[in-house]
């Protein structure tokens, strides 16, 4: 989750989350390619449901195939405006801020 200042927040809305490589977006370029190759197909397949309703004859197929090429449009938008964001589910320990994580360190022998 992200706030106004566009940190990522833990799940709980509290501290800020470190962003980790293993969830970082991938090369726009790629996303715009795969994203156009979805709508490609699903226009393909719209365009086999179109030419099949004329082929198949006055039967309920054909609705069925009617159906098909006019909810694909919507759902190749949906499907290709679709961002892919990586999740690796790892999430932190809880940590209080009033505990010290860390004990003092050992003295360093001093030089005399």
């Amino acid at each position: 989750m992200a706030d106004q200042g566009g940190k990522q927040r833990d799940r709980q809305g509290g501290q800020p989350q470190a962003v980790r490589i293993t969830t970082a977006a991938d090369d726009p370029r790629e996303d715009q390619k795969r994203r156009q190759k979805r709508y490609l197909w699903s226009m393909s397949l719209r365009t086999i449901c179109f030419i099949g309703a004329l082929v198949v004859g006055d039967n309920i197929f054909r609705w069925i195939l009617v159906a098909g090429a006019v909810f694909l449009p919507y759902i190749a938008v949906v499907l290709a405006n679709a961002a892919f964001q990586r999740d690796d589910d790892f999430t932190m320990a809880p940590v209080d801020p009033q505990v010290r994580q860390l004990g003092p360190g050992e003295s360093a022998p001093r030089a005399s």
